[in-house]
């Protein structure tokens, strides 16, 4: 799914040090109402571990992003006593559709750094497809 973030990541840590984001996106879908609207689906998806980290370092509120993983539903006891369900995108993939305006990130970024492209790490150090003609 692509879509824009609805607000920053929050990033976290379980009591065993793994990294975990949160975020939501705002997908629209793909037909228009008859008022002439395109409805938008707000979909809560979570990452993990080195995805979450990288991720933490470039998404933003506003920017698009495209997710691919797997639907998730948990069911848990709220404060209240009452048992709610939550469906959640558990992130496999993710690639940066756009960047910060600014070029601002949470962390310093060296000139060595990756980032977190569908899941894969990709250097852009690597001079290995420097003599493809595109």
């Amino acid at each position: 799914m692509i879509g824009r973030l609805t607000r920053d990541p929050e990033l976290s840590y379980t009591t065993s040090g793994i990294a975990r984001l949160r975020f939501s996106l705002a997908v629209e879908r793909n037909y228009t109402s008859p008022q002439g609207d395109r409805p938008v689906d707000f979909i809560d998806v979570v990452c993990w571990r080195q995805l979450a980290e990288h991720c933490h370092k470039y998404l933003r509120k506003g920017l698009m992003a495209a997710v691919s993983g797997r639907l998730e539903i948990r069911s848990f006891e709220g404060n209240d006593g009452q048992k709610r369900r939550i469906a959640e995108v558990v992130a496999e993939e993710v690639r940066f559709l756009e960047w910060p305006k600014d070029g601002a990130t949470n962390t310093p970024m060296g000139p060595k750094d990756s980032f977190a492209d569908f899941g894969r790490e990709i250097d852009f150090n690597d001079d290995e497809d420097n003599d493809l003609p595109f």
